[in-house]
């Protein structure tokens, strides 16, 4: 016996048959161990799409979340698609105003109040907070919330990959619900907001927390 080929003639051929495949999976494996996912990059089939489902956040336990919603971010020349959203989020905030939901805002670090675009709504009363990618870290956006009484965000803004993602995340580890509706966020380019979307519907702080919307969708 080589060591590696199974002596058939002494075992069941059930028996012998599971041997052969595991000598072969043995194989494979070994030939494939090496392989890294830039290996194997070009041929991952996407996975499918998530489901959008209608989204009625609790009545006085919800906020609504604008992320970064000023000119440095979204223009036409960095980020086109985020242009694309400004009308969506911005009828979303006055729907929110006229339902009496708490509307937060946040800046870059280099932000400033005034920089946020007019038609988003923002009023001297409405809480701003300026950070990098997660707004819940160095800022006083958790403290806000847990006076508001939220349980519930309405998470908006650019980028996908970057506010949006790290601060719903942030959210949903602090054990709020995160509501997000797909028209009202943007990245560079659709595959990117695609893999942001990926990681909050199937990530270990997010997943079962989170749902994905539309603008439409909401019911305040």
């Amino acid at each position: 016996m080589d060591g590696t080929r199974p002596r058939c003639s002494l075992h069941p051929l059930a028996m012998c048959l599971a041997a052969a495949l595991v000598a072969l999976s043995m194989t494979t494996h070994a030939a494939r161990a090496g392989e890294t996912v830039v290996d194997l990059w070009s041929g991952i089939a996407p996975p499918p799409a998530p489901v959008l489902e209608d989204a009625s956040p609790p009545k006085g336990k919800t906020a609504l979340l604008i992320l970064d919603m000023q000119p440095q971010t979204c223009n036409a020349e960095r980020r086109p698609r985020c242009l694309d959203t400004v009308a969506a989020v911005s009828a979303l905030a006055a729907r929110a105003r006229a339902a009496g939901v708490p509307i937060l805002y946040s800046l870059t670090r280099t932000g400033r109040p005034e920089d946020i675009f007019e038609s988003m709504g923002r009023t001297s009363a409405d809480p701003v907070v300026a950070a990098s990618v997660d707004k819940f870290l160095g800022t006083d956006l958790e403290k806000a919330l847990a006076e508001r009484g939220v349980t519930t965000v309405v998470v908006t803004g650019t980028a996908a990959h970057g506010a949006v993602l790290h601060t719903a995340t942030g959210a949903a580890q602090r054990g709020l619900s995160v509501i997000l509706p797909v028209d009202g966020m943007s990245a560079e380019d659709p595959y990117t907001e695609a893999a942001a979307l990926w990681c909050l519907v199937t990530g270990p702080a997010s997943r079962g927390k989170t749902t994905l919307t539309t603008t439409a969708r909401i019911t305040f």
